[in-house]
């Protein structure tokens, strides 16, 4: 994976996530989760790195924006 940019962390409540798992739809399942519950910027895809097991993914959440089922029931 790519070093992680300082302009990802700069501020508390951001997170950048990595990911490593057995295949695509696990990673992406996962991914998925996340995005349900805080504001994301997801992957498309997954990457391989040769000669390791499985799959890796990176995300970033940002954890002062939630968009879960919460915050809509929470709006007139």
């Amino acid at each position: 994976m790519d070093l992680i940019n300082e302009a990802h962390v700069s501020e508390p409540g951001l997170v950048v996530v990595d990911v490593a798992a057995a295949d695509d739809t696990t990673a992406l399942a996962f991914q998925q989760l996340l995005a349900g519950r805080w504001a994301t910027a997801t992957a498309e895809r997954t990457t391989r790195d040769a000669g390791q097991p499985g799959v890796r993914l990176r995300c970033y959440l940002d954890l002062r924006q939630p968009v879960g089922s919460d915050t809509q029931a929470d709006m007139p």
